[in-house]
């Protein structure tokens, strides 16, 4: 099969390829037209997977569409973006019908979840990665950045940390627990779900914001570089799941969730007078820590003790033990 009928018969077809709000002209000519409301901006991300680094080079395809638009998709929802549209660049070794038709299949899914349409992309020969280029609108000068973290502001999570990290040994087959622990771990390490409800709710209201994927430690990190602040971080209200602390032990769980990579969930800093009003529309948000003024950042523990580990962000596929 040929490049043009590779890409009719996978996925220009597909339901999220027939266009959708503000897609003027997808699949089909040189370019896309995409057609903004006035005064909304556009907010484009890319993000490229690498088969052995990113996922494992074995995997269910179907999984692997799944998780590989959502990762790029959870930096619309970092910026506070209502999700448009995306294209794929597909570089296989070969063309697997099988493999296609699964990975075709999830990423539809996802796309159905998220509002994306798919736009157009590239195929090529080589070893297998994928590229994907998500575009989002958010109203004028409201878009959500890393700088703007005050002195004095919370700093918030979405949700549970860690949870793809503990899965990645049972991605790797090299662990094996009870279903009611692995589910809920590898559904999260193979369909995350972009936060774009508390991405437009942060709007107007949070200080600083973006998506966790290197790790809890190393993305407030960039926030604190970029804001010139300093975040302390209370270990104990560091939210952790029940199926992590059952795969890991507490400890070992609240460590996964400082260093863990791949939550893609929003980390953000708060003034603490939109605090009430944001957990009353949204359960999505768990103080765990404030902005001081310094540099850098820190983890206390319940008796103010500094437990900061050494290690920082996450380790690549290829190096993980």
């Amino acid at each position: 099969m040929g490049e043009f009928e590779l890409i009719n018969h996978y996925f220009a077809a597909a339901p999220c390829a027939q266009g959708g709000e503000g897609v003027v002209l997808g699949i089909g000519d040189d370019c896309a037209l995409l057609d903004l409301p006035p005064g909304e901006q556009l907010a484009v991300s890319t993000d490229t997977l690498v088969a052995g680094v990113h996922f494992p080079a074995l995997c269910d395809p179907f999984l692997l569409g799944q998780r590989s638009l959502a990762v790029a998709a959870s930096d619309l929802a970092a910026m506070g973006a209502q999700p448009v549209a995306f294209t794929l660049a597909l570089t296989l070794p070969d063309v697997g019908a099988a493999w296609l038709e699964g990975y075709a299949q999830g990423l539809q899914r996802m796309a159905g979840h998220c509002g994306l349409s798919l736009v157009g992309g590239d195929t090529t020969r080589g070893p297998l990665s994928l590229t994907l280029t998500v575009m989002g609108r958010v109203p004028a000068g409201q878009a959500l950045r890393r700088r703007g973290a005050q002195p004095g502001d919370l700093l918030c999570v979405g949700g549970a940390l860690g949870n793809a990290a503990g899965a990645l040994p049972l991605v790797l087959g090299t662990r094996q627990v009870a279903d009611d622990i692995a589910e809920p771990l590898l559904a999260h390490y193979w369909s995350p779900t972009p936060q774009f409800s508390l991405g437009r709710q942060l709007r107007g209201r949070a200080s600083a914001a973006l998506d966790i994927s290197d790790g809890l430690l190393a993305d407030c990190g960039h926030i604190a570089k970029a804001s010139a602040v300093a975040l302390q971080i209370d270990l104990a209200q560091v939210p952790v799941s029940p199926a992590l602390v059952a795969l890991l032990g507490l400890h070992a769980a609240q460590q996964t969730a400082l260093n863990g990579g791949d939550d893609y969930v929003l980390a953000f800093t708060l003034p603490p007078a939109h605090l009430a009003a944001l957990q009353r529309s949204s359960t999505a948000c768990h103080v765990i820590g404030r902005v001081l003024a310094g540099q850098g950042v820190t983890v206390r523990d319940a008796e103010g003790r500094d437990v900061t580990p050494t290690q920082r962000g996450y380790q690549h596929f290829s190096e993980a033990p």
